[in-house]
């Protein structure tokens, strides 16, 4: 189901009960939409994303793992100033509508008890995060700041006056199911879920279907559609997969088409599984637009480049002929007068045979002869220097070419190590402004299945680390045969048979052959690598290894991956 007022409703009843009285310790901003507000209640730490993401919008104790920009922007150390140590008193939802507000008492600087709300709207393209002060609902600051000439409804700016979006005037199901029965008796089956839909609040066209299943043999109508409703408090949060292999979510086993489905323990695990890779997807991709860009236009640069490159050498296997031309011409020049644009001479190469050659009309024999001795001499001279040429230019394209299959298997944090990677090699200006010295982020790690850390390296940066730094000189090196991916270091020198299979998996999945069938995939000591003088950032030379052939799991990462 999509994220609806029903589904806001049961998160803020299960937010209730996990976070309301707790403390907020910390507030983190790891996108440029989204917050973290860490919160202590019950001995226990519960990461509190708040979303604002046009797409993904939502509120759920996450416990993604996140990398925090290394300069706090503005908004955070706004929110940190009011927040950081307060305590939160209530959660309440907006009628059945999504949007959230989360009642929080906290100090001014003089020390007096003041109290203030975080409101969440999750409305698609303009969702937004509020920071309100409640005595006079004026606005101290939002996440995205909305100028009067792209919103002329309401004022979107701090410092104004907060008021709730535009109403639909539609019923609030949790607190009036008067219409229901006499709704579902006056019109036929097939229109109950569009009846549903368009007389009460909150509702996705997906839920309104569901409680149309429930209701069509229930014998009460009315009681149907409470049990129904309380399934949005009486969590059993599931994951459903549809015919299509297309992923649903819903708070409780609710009537469904759903080809096979998963339980989950709470509401915050549930969208953890489904968000991880489309959220994780779309973090990258805003992060990494810029680099994506440069690294495509890297690409085609070096591509025709080769093209060309080839074209030259394609030239120069034709440069005999201007030879065979210039000998005939200095042998025969009183055939030649200025003003002819060709010339057959018998070419004594060929049995005489007649051969016509193109002739400049404003030069004489001699001249077209030096002419085309020339063209011979620079395209002869040209082979060397183009297949030194193509030997770089086809390493350029490999290089961008496994940067873009990093970025395709990276998640937020490893963005920027691409960038500064780009901009170590020349491809990208430094930002003379950022004095702090870039620290690299950590590899991914797994635990196997029978106890041996196995870590994977998910850029450039990471690999060479890892790999030549990091390991020992007996732990296990793996990666795919001939194919950019990951460096993946088993940290044992004496790995059993399935942890061998289990990292060649995640080596395999972590390339560009992740929807390949029997993936060839190369290991042997760490010790034995080696990296060539001037050799760009994780590039490695080795010999002796053995390999595995291995078939890539999208399951087995989620399975094996530490929190």
């Amino acid at each position: 189901m999509p994220l609806d007022g029903l589904f806001t409703h049961a998160l803020v009843h299960e937010l209730n009960e996990l976070i309301v009285g707790g403390r907020i310790t910390k507030v983190h901003q790891p996108y440029p939409n989204e917050i973290v507000l860490v919160v202590r209640n019950n001995s226990t730490n519960y990461p509190l994303l708040l979303s604002a993401h046009p797409t993904y919008a939502r509120a759920q104790i996450s416990f993604i793992p996140y990398e925090n920009p290394q300069v706090a922007p503005n908004f955070v150390m706004f929110l940190r100033r009011y927040l950081e140590g307060a305590k939160i008193q209530s959660i309440e939802q907006i009628d059945n509508d999504r949007i959230i507000n989360f009642f929080v008492n906290t100090r001014d600087e003089l020390g007096d008890i003041q109290s203030v709300r975080l409101t969440l709207e999750m409305m698609g393209r303009h969702s937004n995060l509020f920071l309100v002060r409640q005595q006079d609902q004026r606005i101290l600051d939002l996440i995205k700041h909305v100028p009067a000439d792209q919103n002329r409804v309401r004022s979107l700016m701090p410092g104004a006056t907060y008021t709730l979006p535009p109403q639909q005037n539609l019923i609030n199901p949790f607190t009036s199911l008067d219409k229901l029965a006499p709704l579902v008796l006056d019109n036929p089956s097939e229109d109950w879920a569009k009846v549903i839909q368009s007389t009460y609040q909150g509702f996705s066209k997906e839920s309104a279907q569901s409680l149309a299943l429930a209701l069509k043999n229930a014998t009460n109508t009315m009681q149907q559609a409470k049990d129904w409703l309380s399934g949005f408090e009486n969590l059993s949060p599931t994951l459903g997969i549809k015919s299509d292999q297309s992923l649903s979510f819903s708070a409780f086993n609710w009537p469904n088409t759903y080809r096979s489905q998963q339980s989950y323990q709470s509401l915050g695990e549930l969208l953890d599984a489904y968000y991880i890779g489309k959220a994780e997807r779309e973090r990258v991709n805003q992060q990494a637009g810029t680099l994506i860009r440069i690294i495509k236009n890297e690409l085609k640069k070096n591509k025709n480049k080769k093209k060309k490159l080839n074209q030259t050498l394609a030239d120069a296997d034709n440069a005999n002929q201007l030879k065979v031309m210039g000998d005939l011409l200095i042998t025969y020049p009183h055939l030649v007068s200025k003003g002819m644009k060709k010339v057959a001479i018998e070419n004594y190469y060929d049995n005489n045979q007649l051969l016509t050659i193109p002739l400049d009309e404003k030069l004489d024999g001699l001249k077209n002869a030096e002419k085309y001795f020339n063209r011979y001499r620079k395209l002869k001279n040209a082979v060397a220097y183009v297949d030194e040429q193509l030997v770089l230019t086809d390493k350029e394209i490999d290089y961008f070419e496994t940067i873009l299959s990093q970025l395709d298997v990276a998640s937020p944090k490893d963005i920027d190590d691409i960038r500064q990677e780009l901009i170590g090699e020349g491809y990208i200006r430094q930002n003379k402004r950022k004095k702090q010295k870039p620290k690299i982020s950590k590899p991914d790690r797994f635990m196997s299945t029978d106890g041996a850390l196995i870590e994977v390296g998910k850029n450039n940066l990471q690999n060479e680390r890892l790999s030549l730094k990091q390991a020992n000189r007996r732990d296990i090196w793996l990666h795919v045969q001939k194919i950019p991916g990951s460096h993946v270091i088993i940290h044992d020198d004496n790995p059993s048979d399935k942890t061998l299979m289990e990292a060649a998996q995640l080596a395999a999945y972590f390339s560009k052959a992740r929807e390949s069938a029997n993936v060839p995939v190369d290991y042997l000591p760490a010790g034995k690598l080696r990296k060539p003088n001037g050799a760009k950032p994780g590039f490695v030379i080795f010999e002796g290894q053995q390999t595995l052939y291995v078939t890539p799991s999208a399951d087995l990462p989620q399975q094996l991956k530490i929190k």
